[in-house]
């Protein structure tokens, strides 16, 4: 922690950005868990569910051909205060969704608040690389993900009692004042980064992506890799979870806010205990680990209390897979494809995670208990740590100190 710390102190950009994601992702998850609450109440079909978490991913694969040309052409800052604002926006038309015939409502605002939000993402991860470099970069992608993991946990947990409290619109509009204050911090930052210009438009970069891809093999593998981490979009299991499980002995949104604020303390303390420790070979140990984590949790999936403890192992290993394999692409590519390079990693990512949502959907409907659809994921990792395997054995990979 001293060491995250640190470099805070030293890095103000950093520091400041780290503040902004902290506000907005913890505003964020108290709209989660109300659309999620409103989903349950309305008695939609697990397909309607399914559907819903898809759209959460959707949206950034739809867009990542486009996004990551235009981030290696605009400006950093007046980007990212735009994709803000479109959050703001749609966040707070999500209190006109109150029925079953506005559905339609909520499946556009998700697309366009997710498409900003993933677009917002996509372009502070191609900014670092710009800011940081070795293990200062990796240190960045952890506090990155310890923020979005401590976010996730405080705004579950409290946004399931103001639900319970107050209901889900009181959550859409204090997610979108979160979104104000972000805006704010935002606007009053420096940012001075050397944009480097190419002289191409957007067809043309859109081909020279695809020209280093094709000449650069080893950057194909390690996206590849990262979408591995996207099996673990749970949101749609574990609103079935409640239903089925423990609807009967807790409200909805409490299931839903301590369940998924469980994970995130595991996904908290993961990278704290693992930091130290891990490198590329190690990383097949933590896919293993994360694989066996996801089965111990469907063994105590039909208790709750014993899923809550396994939903902080399952979290244990999350962060460290992310962040890592994330540091590993963006140590392993060239700066003048850095916005581009992330874009298409984040659209593989979503793409996983989106096709996870579907999967989940699909099989409950289908009489698969969500005991073995957790299996068919767990058994997702083990293929992971077998994938990095052969990578190793056949690339060349820069090790992230290096």
């Amino acid at each position: 922690m001293k060491e995250y710390i640190s470099l805070l102190q030293t890095q103000p950009i950093l520091k400041r950005l780290s503040l902004i994601q902290l506000i907005s992702y913890f505003g964020a998850w108290f709209s989660n868990v109300a659309i999620y609450t409103l989903l349950l109440d309305m008695d939609v079909a697990p397909s309607v569910i399914a559907l819903v978490a898809m759209l959460h991913f959707l949206a950034g694969v739809i867009q990542a051909p486009f996004s990551g040309s235009i981030i290696d052409s605009f400006a950093p800052k007046k980007l990212m205060l735009t994709l803000i604002f479109t959050e703001i926006i749609a966040t707070f038309c999500l209190i006109f969704v109150s029925s079953l015939s506005d559905l339609w409502l909520l499946y556009i605002l998700i697309l366009v608040k997710m498409a900003a939000a993933s677009f917002y993402f996509t372009t502070e991860m191609s900014l670092l690389p710009k800011l940081l470099d070795g293990d200062k970069l990796q240190k960045a992608n952890e506090i990155h993900s310890i923020i979005w993991s401590l976010s996730y946990t405080l705004g579950m947990a409290l946004s399931g009692f103001v639900v319970y409290w107050f209901g889900v619109k009181l959550a859409f509009i204090l997610d979108a004042f979160m979104f104000v204050i972000a805006f704010i911090l935002l606007f009053n930052l420096e940012i001075k980064v050397e944009m480097i210009k190419t002289g191409e438009n957007f067809l043309q970069m859109m081909r020279g992506t695809f020209g280093y891809l094709k000449g650069h093999p080893l950057a194909m593998h390690l996206m590849i890799l990262h979408s591995f981490v996207g099996l673990t979009a749970f949101d749609a299991l574990v609103a079935l979870m409640v239903d089925k499980y423990y609807s009967a002995i807790i409200a909805t949104s409490l299931a839903l806010g301590l369940l998924h604020s469980a994970r995130a303390v595991g996904l908290v303390i993961g990278p704290m205990v693992i930091s130290k420790w891990i490198n590329n070979k190690r990383l097949i140990y933590i896919f293993i680990f994360q694989g066996f984590a996801i089965w111990l949790w469907a063994y105590v999936m039909h208790n709750f209390y014993l899923s809550l403890l396994a939903s902080i192992v399952v979290g244990f290993f999350t962060t460290t897979l992310w962040s890592y394999t994330y540091t590993l692409l963006q140590k392993n590519i060239e700066e003048k494809y850095y916005g581009r390079i992330v874009a298409y990693n984040d659209m593989l990512f979503l793409s996983s995670a989106t096709l996870t949502s579907f999967m989940i959907g699909y099989l409950s409907t289908h009489e698969y208990s969500l005991e073995s659809i957790s299996v068919y994921i767990g058994i997702g990792f083990l293929l992971g740590a077998i994938y990095f395997a052969w990578i190793l054995k056949s690339q060349k990979i820069k090790d992230i100190k290096e």
